[in-house]
């Protein structure tokens, strides 16, 4: 069997923004699992001695919370872009080289820090 043919990755506004929609979706119900989870532990919380137990899950859902949201600000500064370059082109289409570089390279760079595949999404 062999390897499979690389895929062309087409990039129109509107598979751009329909990946936007996936990414945006995933971080939602990744946030509302930690925030469920989150309650969940809190509501276990009898006393100072639980606290030993469920403090490090209390706060690794904290943190998938926080980074959830860092990432949607992300997006939608990359959105805003996209935007903003749609409405000065009249093209349908576009590249990576008009968009906001730094945006998307602190989106990848923040996905390669968390290196949890868990988190819905994985740029390679």
């Amino acid at each position: 069997m062999g390897r499979p043919k690389k895929k062309e990755i087409v990039l129109s506004k509107d598979s751009v923004l329909s990946l936007m929609q996936e990414i945006y979706n995933e971080l939602v119900e990744q946030r509302a699992t930690a925030v469920r989870i989150q309650n969940k532990m809190l509501a276990m919380l009898k006393d100072p001695k639980d606290m030993q137990v469920i403090g490090p899950v209390i706060k690794e859902q904290q943190k998938i919370i926080n980074d959830t949201i860092e990432k949607k600000l992300s997006l939608s500064k990359l959105q805003s872009s996209i935007w903003e370059k749609s409405q000065s082109s009249s093209e349908d289409s576009f590249n990576l080289a008009e968009m906001d570089e730094d945006v998307i390279s602190a989106l990848i760079e923040k996905d390669i820090e968390n290196g949890d595949t868990s988190e819905g999404y994985k740029l390679d």
